[in-house]
């Protein structure tokens, strides 16, 4: 073993029993967080792990498949967007510089590899070189520990994104580089390495010694010296200007140490993971619920930088005495991301808020996908206006409500509701507004409007449902602001999940332009996704999607005990085909109990729907199920994609044992909490608790409940219960009391 080699294992078995001693004298959360916990996708995008500070700008992970993948091709200087890219790669080197230094990848050891959400650290194998990185808000440190006898001794440095890029070596050690982002923001760095080096660049495909290089795919170098043993590079990023970058680099880690920024992250981390306190639980079911809170901070991210902001809405920069917050997709987050937010930090919510209204102001549209460079033409529907509902009615109002009521208006009545579409409506759209549903094509039916995307379909179903659900959100915010001609105009648009009910098929079926029902298999068919009618999900998902006005699904159904039966059957229902044919055409409906997908955000609030029936004990045992069997402690323990923070905020909250089922109406459904005891330290400083006596992996159903000392029947609280700082005691048991919580208890 080289020395370096057993250096880096000697330093991180006695960074392991440092751990284990300060676990022995106080014990912190931060210790069962584990970012490598859904590391390996199912099917789709594995969840990376992920170093930065809560909600902050500058992200980092690996550039590698997944972590099955042995070999690391280049470190980013920031993960600028979840899933949508990065800027600035930089990797060491103990060869001669050449073309093919760039495509070279890394040998990396998983059990030599530490990750925690402010520090990471790994053993290049083949090279014998230690990476070491920490993060600040807008800025980052890089530790390159060469071994003694390497006969060179480089940095490479890169970028991702084609279009225009440059690098540029200034005295006393330091760099600046541009990169243009998606092919139209540009992205600015300023750093500094502890160590002189000379430097060169790759231009026309050679080596040259020269301080300066522009064009597409910039690449340039530093090589040191012999006896130099560690480099650092501080950096900073700005999306302003290459002053500003500057200036963040002075502001956060000029003449800091290394260990210095690396402990202000871990404070960091240790006062957000502390809201959230719990008792009980197995140790792998800790590791889960810490890991999943932590992945809940990735995003929406504050790009604020001395109270200005580069915004993708007005293409400039703009000032502001607040935060402007970007990088979320209200599609996947608005179910249980935002709401946990809203208990957790309301203040930080307020602000994403006022940001989704600046996009307004500056974009004439009110967001739904809002990243760096605009509103990410993504998914469908306008679930930003159920956030919007959700959080007022949840008493946050810092926020321009009028300007947001506005634009939540005009996406409405004047925005298409085609998916993967931006802009102004169209005939689809009209028709929609008409007659209460969007129209569906026939199977090999030709499709006639333009602008429908050419793999996202109409998905007829999908966008019917979705738009019910934000225009009641947008009826009940003008019922709330006395504004009554929209009330009723909503109040009826959020009732046309109605005109697409089959009452044979009993599912939600597409229809044509002339009202005809278009006749499909609800499991299979609608092309890849069955995007044609639904959309990453079949008609058994969809057949739920009507959280505004569950009576109201429950009567279609024909009442408690036959929605209670199809709940049944949805967990039992056979795919009718192989698996591997079934997830050749739905590979998001990963998570599979019969026709469920725990793998995908529609499916989130299903299992609370025992909670409306005759048989709430069906909640406790279906949520338990599904964190035990899809949410482990290992590589494989996200079953879908993540979404940063869209799933796991469903894994908080059900671990907890609550949950929001109806994003809107400030209230919470009950289930079997996985802990003894869970403590929420609330912004006012009060604190609500839940205690499950005789809580463990048997005792799950409950017995009784109080809330504050009082009988609670049925399992609900209110929002304004919580935040008093309210108390709900369980009493738990191994088999169902079948009375408790049923909607007829008294």
């Amino acid at each position: 073993m080289k020395k370096q080699s057993l250096l880096f294992f000697l330093s991180v078995w006695m960074l392991g029993i440092a751990c284990n001693a300060a676990r022995s004298v106080e014990r912190s959360n931060l210790n069962d967080v584990d970012p490598t916990i859904g590391s390996v996708g199912h099917l789709l995008e594995p969840t990376r792990p992920t170093v930065q500070l809560p909600n902050q700008m500058v992200r980092f992970t690996p550039q590698r498949k997944d972590f099955l993948d042995d070999q690391i091709s280049s470190f980013p200087l920031n993960v600028v967007s979840h899933r949508l890219g990065q800027v600035f790669s930089i990797k060491p080197s103990i060869l001669p510089v050449s073309v093919e230094s760039w495509r070279s990848r890394m040998t990396w050891d998983h059990d030599l590899e530490v990750n925690r959400p402010w520090y990471y650290s790994t053993l290049l194998i083949d090279e014998g070189v230690t990476v070491d990185f920490t993060v600040g808000k807008k800025t980052g440190i890089f530790r390159f520990r060469f071994p003694e006898d390497a006969g060179d001794k480089s940095i490479l440095l890169g970028v991702y994104n084609p279009g225009e890029a440059g690098w540029e070596f200034l005295p006393g050690n330091a760099l600046r580089g541009m990169e243009t982002y998606q092919g139209e923001v540009k992205v600015y760095m300023y750093g500094v390495f502890s160590q002189a080096g000379k430097p060169g660049v790759l231009e026309g495909g050679n080596i040259r010694p020269q301080q300066a290089v522009s064009g597409q795919g910039a690449r340039a170098f530093i090589t040191f010296p012999a006896a130099v043993k560690d480099v650092e590079l501080r950096y900073a990023i700005s999306y302003v200007s290459p002053e500003q970058a500057r200036k963040n680099f002075e502001a956060e880690v000029m003449g800091r140490s290394f260990e210095e920024v690396s402990e202000n992250g871990r404070k960091a981390w240790e006062k957000v993971m502390s809201r959230i306190n719990v008792e009980g639980g197995t140790a792998a079911q800790r590791r889960s619920f810490y890991t999943a809170l932590y992945r809940c901070y990735e995003r929406m991210v504050d790009i604020t930088e001395d109270g200005q902001y580069y915004s993708g809405y007005n293409k400039k920069v703009n000032r502001d005495n607040r935060p402007f917050y970007v990088d979320d997709w209200s599609w996947d987050t608005y179910l249980a991301h935002h709401p946990l937010r809203m208990i957790l930090d309301p203040a930080a919510e307020e602000d994403m808020l006022q940001s989704y209204v600046r996009m307004y102001e500056q974009s004439g549209w009110m967001p739904t996908f809002p990243v760096l460079f605009g509103d990410h033409a993504c998914m469908n529907g306008f679930h930003s206006s159920i956030v919007f509902l959700d959080a007022y009615r949840k008493g946050l109002r810092n926020f321009d409500v009028q300007k947001a009521y506005e634009g939540m208006f005009k996406n409405a009545t004047e925005a298409t509701m085609l998916p993967w579409r931006n802009g102004e409506k169209t005939v689809l759209d009209e028709y929609y507004y008409q007659h209460g549903y969007f129209p569906a094509l026939h199977p090999g039916e030709k499709e006639t409007i333009d602008r429908v995307h050419g793999f996202e379909k109409r998905q007829s179903v999908a966008v019917t449902l979705g738009n019910s659900y934000d225009d009641w959100a947008l009826g009940e915010m003008a019922k709330d602001l006395g504004k009554t001609a929209d009330t009723a105009l909503f109040a009826a648009r959020g009732r046309n999940y109605r005109h697409l009910w089959h009452p044979e098929k009993q599912l939600f079926m597409p229809k044509d332009d002339k009202g005809n029902w278009v006749m499909i298999d609800p499991k299979f068919d609608g092309g890849m996704g069955g995007r044609d009618y639904y959309d990453e999900n079949n008609g058994y998902t969809y057949m739920w999607q009507v959280q505004q006005d569950i009576p109201g699904l429950i009567a279609l159904m024909g009442g408690r005990k036959a929605f209670e039966k199809k709940l049944d059957q949805l967990f039992r229902e056979g795919l009718d085909r192989s698996r591997y044919e079934f997830w050749s055409k739905f590979p998001d409906a990963t998570g599979l109990v019969g026709q469920f997908s725990m793998g995908n955000e529609p499916s989130f609030h299903i299992p609370y729907l025992y909670n409306f029936t005759d048989a709430p004990w069906k909640t406790q045992k279906r949520t338990r199920f599904l964190l035990d069997t899809w949410f482990a402690d290992n590589v494989f323990g996200i079953p879908g994609d993540e979404d940063g923070g869209g799933m796991t905020a469903f894994v908080v909250f059900t671990a907890m044992g609550f949950y929001p089922v109806t994003p809107g109406l400030p209230v919470y459904t009950i289930t079997s909490p996985v802990f003894s005891k869970v403590s929420l330290q609330l912004p006012n400083g009060k604190v609500f608790r839940i205690t499950a006596n005789n809580c463990s992996s048997v005792n799950k159903y409950i017995q009784q409940a109080k809330f504050n000392g009082e009988t609670l029947h049925t399992p609900w609280f209110t929002h304004e219960q919580l935040i008093a700082g309210g108390h709900l005691e369980l009493e738990m048991g191994p088999l169902p009391d079948k009375a408790w919580g049923r909607p007829d208890a008294e």
